[in-house]
């Protein structure tokens, strides 16, 4: 593995143990999940002793939860230095039995009968030194990754799994992240966790960098106010793209929060104690884009971190149309 500088970078393959295990987060306080939705927490030694891992067609193994975990968090410690904990979300439980208790009614079962694997996994950790303080607010650089089997295809040989990776800003406050482009991976496809490792690399040894540049973008979102009125359009606005035919879409900035996080977004505005009017502060395009990406942390786990960007782009899109600097159409949500 290579840096910018084109020097050789070792960076050794994880083993079994080396994350550290889930507690109740940094310095043992709780905050809010980073994600809710059908989600249910799990810690990692559970993860490791109770997921079964599933294989493609042929037999050959899947890159586990747990293995994918190792390979993020160990770039990223590299990268970064000391991280936090993993917290882990997951959802879609697949339940099984062993073959001898076939036949076994379900209340005879024993734990050690019973299976099961998670189609869907979140993992999140902060990185230990790097905490900051905007708008008031309280943040953490924040790495993780999601997986998602329902997008691998294990009905048939082995091929390349799918996984994505992030690193952005967290508010400590409601655990909302902050994500953009520069620190959200995509879709990766990979057959091996060195495959892992090196797109993270590259993901996170272009972020870093630019990493305080990105905090300031946020952080002048504070400084363009929206009035209720303005709010009230910018949401109308946001319910009438939905119904726009594809063409007339496709015209216009994409938008991928659907109804549903648009009504939590109105919710949120009036009840909201940190962002919301009741906050007693001025609501600006940083309110907006914290209604928004608190809003779709109630998207399924292999949604939620395009919807996540795409509610932070919308902010910034957002505050350029109210300056008179838009170039992209963000205009058309405020007219």
């Amino acid at each position: 593995m290579r840096t910018k500088d084109n020097q050789e970078q070792t960076i050794t393959m994880p083993f079994e143990g080396e994350v550290i295990t889930n507690d109740d987060g940094a310095k043992g306080k709780r905050h809010p999940n980073f994600i809710e939705s059908n989600t249910q927490e799990i810690s990692l030694e559970e993860l490791t002793e109770k997921n079964i891992i599933p294989t493609f067609s042929d037999n050959s193994l899947t890159i586990s939860h747990k293995n994918f975990i190792s390979a993020v968090t160990k770039v990223a410690s590299n990268v970064f230095g000391e991280l936090t904990p993993v917290e882990l979300r997951v959802s879609h439980p697949i339940i099984g039995r062993i073959p001898s208790a076939q036949h076994k009614k379900t209340y005879e079962l024993t734990e050690k009968e019973k299976t099961v694997f998670y189609q869907r996994m979140a993992f999140c950790c902060h990185v230990l030194n790097l905490t900051r303080t905007i708008n008031g607010q309280t943040v953490y650089l924040c790495i993780g990754g999601v997986r998602a089997y329902n997008e691998d295809k294990l009905y048939s040989r082995k091929s390349a799994m799918k996984f994505k990776v992030f690193v952005g800003w967290q508010v400590r406050v409601c655990s909302n992240l902050m994500l953009t482009c520069d620190g959200y991976s995509g879709t990766i496809e990979c057959l091996t966790e060195a495959d892992i490792m090196q797109k993270t690399f590259e993901l996170f040894g272009g972020f870093e960098p630019r990493m305080e540049n990105t905090l300031h973008l946020l952080e002048d979102l504070r400084t363009t106010p929206i009035s209720e009125e303005l709010f009230c359009k910018i949401i109308g606005r946001m319910r009438l793209y939905q119904a726009l035919p594809m063409n007339e879409q496709r015209k216009l900035p994409q938008l991928i929060v659907g109804d549903t996080a648009v009504n939590a977004m109105v919710r949120n505005y009036v009840s909201n104690p940190d962002f919301g009017i009741t906050s007693g502060d001025d609501f600006t395009c940083w309110s907006l884009m914290q209604l928004g990406n608190e809003a779709v942390k109630q998207s399924y786990i292999d949604k939620w971190l395009e919807r996540n960007q795409n509610c932070t782009d919308f902010a910034i899109g957002i505050q350029k149309a109210i300056n008179g600097d838009d170039t992209e159409g963000y205009s058309w949500f405020i007219s």
